[in-house]
């Protein structure tokens, strides 16, 4: 692999991270309209659905060629977002956001086990500075969550799932990033449709209630959500696992500064330090890369 093609695809993950980063907007903008939280999951991830069903029709041959290893691991990228969208519905954003940034230690043991890529002391001092960076911001000082209800084993399953999917995703390189992202929203739609069938039966949305949010987020699928989601699927196949999850990170940043910027939430020297130990763990690689190649 060039280092240009592995510079482009860190590149990606880094953009994908921050994409994700912005999730909460079009979320808060339904969850105001008085709609269940996992209802709002169901719409988030049915608009991008039916905004791409005419290309799923003129790609139909392919999604039929790719068969069940593509459906697979649509349904594990999916499920591991659908997972993460609902570990918040049931436990604070704090703890769903830590648990589910375990994925870059998932990610590096499963690189190992089936990618054969040596977990490097680089590595390691990356995942320390990265999760003492989540530590400072969250407050949390040397005081780590244990996960202690449904939506901490959600945000734990999470992380894992999504380190499974980027190994996957790693080990089909000829896949075809479009078609994963046609089964990235499918399966995650159907997920959740089942979970709010299952937990929130009665309190399905009405038109007016879904109406309002429409607007705004059809604005995030088209600019953010859809090129996110590419960039989410197409990076791995060409990163360690363990490195698309610190990669990943920049999306602790970019939700940091969008909050406290948009909802008027605290950001002070604690968050400020915190953005810096992230931003620094996730550029110790691609640096150290670009510095070797010179």
């Amino acid at each position: 692999m060039s280092s240009n093609l592995e510079s482009r695809a860190k590149l990606a993950c880094l953009f994908a991270g921050g994409v994700w980063g912005l999730f909460w907007i079009p979320l808060r903008a339904l969850e105001s309209e008085g709609i269940n939280g996992l209802w709002v999951t169901v719409i988030y991830f049915l608009v991008p659905t039916i905004f791409l069903t005419p290309v799923g029709i003129l790609r139909l041959k392919y999604l039929k060629l790719g068969g069940f290893n593509l459906q697979l691991t649509g349904m594990l990228s999916g499920g591991a977002l659908m997972l993460y969208a609902t570990s918040i519905v049931y436990t604070d954003v704090v703890r769903a956001m830590l648990l589910f940034y375990l994925t870059p230690v998932w990610g590096t043991i499963l690189g190992r086990l089936f990618l054969n890529e040596n977990i490097t002391p680089l590595r390691i001092f990356s995942m320390i500075i990265a999760i003492t960076g989540m530590l400072t911001i969250f407050g949390l000082g040397i005081k780590f969550p244990i996960p202690q209800n449904i939506g901490d084993w959600m945000g734990v399953a999470s992380g894992l799932l999504w380190a499974v999917a980027s190994t996957r995703i790693r080990l089909n390189q000829n896949a075809s990033t479009i078609d994963m992202t046609l089964g990235f929203f499918f399966w995650a739609t159907v997920f959740s449709i089942l979970i709010a069938m299952a937990l929130a039966p009665k309190f399905l949305p009405t038109a007016s209630q879904v109406s309002p949010a429409l607007p705004i987020l059809l604005i995030f699928v088209i600019l953010f959500i859809l090129p996110g989601t590419l960039a989410t699927l197409w990076g791995p196949k060409f990163l360690n696992p363990g490195l698309v999850g610190l990669l990943f990170m920049t999306e602790i940043v970019v939700g940091s500064i969008s909050v406290a910027l948009l909802a008027g939430e605290t950001f002070g020297v604690r968050e400020i330090i915190g953005i810096v130990l992230i931003s620094s763990a996730s550029m110790i690689e691609p640096v150290t890369s670009i510095l070797k190649n010179k």
